[in-house]
């Protein structure tokens, strides 16, 4: 069960879907022509060392999984539409990355870190105030963003995507045969989205940042930044942890405000959507037995 819960995820492309495996990564889109053109990259790097196995630490492969790779799938459906060959890797790679990180921190934790220290120290709010200015800052950003760029009509394709992927991968853990009237029977929420991370990274930094005392504004972004990483760690764990107990009525409980957001990131998809899902999803798991170590 370990495989599934944990190794198999996904993330919608340009008329299309990314799936990961262990070793392997297939994307699946339609072609302007509505073909079905796949890509196969064999995973290294990251993915390969101690990092990516321990606690806390393993969450930080999910942020490099959701921006490296990430960035890399949408750019190779980009260019299967265009008809381009432009590769983004190296320089250009890591540029792009800088660029998103410093506008996702910008947007969703030093605006909200700066709203609240400016109500502390103009508006003379109490502590506990401030960072729950903060914290409800923070929170609204988020939902917001994701609720407005859906109006988006490509947008609005992805989600659908979103929608396909999540389908996808419930049916096969359920043990479904992947024909697309079959997983079109299956939920689009999935425990181990890419949204719930979101959110519960942004709970967490609620919980976690309304301990901190009082500090100059300067102090306050930088231990916004500093302590990201760790907080991006604890929502990875905590993610794994509901989705290994998804069966208890606890858990499904907690989990309840991530499968509400996702509502906002997916949409229901048709058949054809769902046709190139599992067509990623079969090619990865082709590809995860080709280029799998051989076992001593």
């Amino acid at each position: 069960m370990e495989d599934k819960l944990i190794s198999y995820g996904g993330q919608a492309v340009i008329e299309g879907v990314m799936m990961r495996g262990k070793y392997a990564v297939a994307i699946a889109m339609r072609n302007p022509e509505g073909e079905i053109v796949t890509h196969v990259e064999k995973l290294h790097g990251i993915y390969k060392t101690k990092i990516a196995k321990l606690p806390f630490l393993r969450g930080l492969v999910l942020l490099w999984d959701a921006l490296g790779l990430g960035m890399r799938a949408l750019t190779i459906s980009a260019n299967t539409q265009t008809g381009e060959d432009e590769k983004l890797e190296g320089p250009a790679l890591y540029f792009t990355l800088a660029l998103s990180l410093l506008f996702s921190v910008g947007l969703f934790f030093l605006l909200p870190a700066t709203a609240g220290g400016l109500a502390e120290k103009y508006l003379h709010w109490e502590l506990w105030l401030g960072n729950v200015l903060e914290g409800a800052v923070r929170l609204g950003l988020l939902v917001l963003y994701v609720w407005a760029i859906g109006f988006m009509d490509d947008i609005k394709r992805v989600y659908g995507y979103h929608g396909a992927e999540h389908k996808v991968i419930n049916a096969y853990e359920d043990g479904a045969e992947l024909t697309p009237e079959i997983v079109a029977t299956y939920s689009r929420e999935h425990a181990r989205c890419g949204t719930a991370f979101l959110l519960t990274l942004v709970i967490f930094s609620i919980i976690i940042f309304s301990l901190f005392p009082s500090m100059t504004l300067g102090v306050r972004l930088l231990s916004r930044v500093v302590f990201l990483p760790l907080l991006a760690g604890i929502a990875y764990e905590y993610i794994r942890f509901t989705a290994e107990h998804i069966d208890s009525k606890i858990i499904q409980a907690m989990i309840r405000p991530n499968m509400a957001l996702q509502l906002l990131t997916t949409h229901e998809p048709d058949l054809e959507m769902i046709e190139v899902s599992i067509k990623s999803f079969n090619t990865m798991r082709d590809a995860e037995v080709e280029f799998a170590p051989p076992i001593l």
